[in-house]
């Protein structure tokens, strides 16, 4: 659909009588990141899916302006009055979380309740957000002139994005080839934009959040672990559900955990 003057990707799933549910993917994600879960997920509610700027098949434009959290969560704002939803439950991964949390403090009225996996307010101290900032532009840089496939195979390389060994192959395959998908001036101007040192930290806000907020890390992730138990902590009405044999991405290394979290 277009929204903003981008055309944004959108996948609908499940009985229009289900509670709905918007889930968002992570950096180099996609509505694809989701297929493992999708079935059993739509059993219990009303699924939309979207790709957010910059990623899958939603539009990536040119100019870096476009590229910020304020601008993603005015486009899901308009996605959801298109789709007359005006109060639903948002579900978050990893980035994707980032700007779930963004809303919800935006729009709290229409946020029903709020699931973040492997989640983060922002980066606090503003030496390391400068850091950060800088190591995503020169990460961005390659992206543009090395391309997405030797960029994938860099970021994959990362000890945080690692599956746990029991994953199978096929499930690593089809993430691999959903990133490859991606267009290399979406990724690059995510991370310039949206990037986790671009975002103004949301800490001190946390206690203002009043609807039910549920948070899944995976226990081999100790930086998210420790993140999720000082969220946890400044959230009002919040549960913390730390998943064994699991890392960053929770939804891949233990599917079954992850859709009961989310159902409950």
């Amino acid at each position: 659909m277009r929204v903003n003057d981008i055309d944004v990707h959108v996948e609908l799933d499940g009985n229009r009588a289900l509670p709905p549910l918007v889930v968002l993917h992570g950096f180099t994600g996609s509505v694809r990141s989701w297929d493992t879960l999708r079935a059993d997920l739509a059993l219990r509610f009303r699924l939309l899916l979207v790709d957010l700027i910059g990623h899958g098949q939603s539009e990536s434009p040119l100019y870096l302006e476009r590229y910020t959290l304020g601008c993603a969560v005015a486009d899901l704002a308009a996605v959801l009055d298109v789709l007359a939803m005006p109060r639903v439950a948002l579900l978050g991964y990893s980035m994707g979380g980032r700007l779930a949390l963004r809303f919800a403090m935006d729009y709290p009225a229409r946020v029903q309740r709020l699931l973040l996996e492997s989640a983060s307010p922002g980066i606090a101290d503003a030496a390391e957000r400068a850091a950060r900032r800088h190591a995503d532009g020169e990460l961005a840089e390659r992206i543009e002139q090395r391309g997405v496939a030797s960029f994938v195979e860099e970021w994959e390389r990362q000890p945080l994005l690692a599956l746990a060994e029991h994953v199978a192959p096929d499930v690593r395959q089809a993430q691999r080839a959903q990133r490859l998908a991606n267009s290399p001036i979406g990724l690059a101007n995510s991370l310039r934009g949206m990037g986790a040192g671009q975002q103004p930290p949301l800490w001190d806000s946390l206690v203002a959040l009043s609807m039910p907020v549920r948070l899944l890390v995976g226990e081999r992730d100790t930086r998210y672990v420790a993140i999720a138990l000082r969220m946890h902590g400044l959230l009002p009405a919040s549960e913390l559900t730390i998943c064994q044999r699991a890392g960053h991405t929770v939804h891949l290394d233990q599917p079954a955990a992850f859709v009961e979290w989310a159902v409950v």
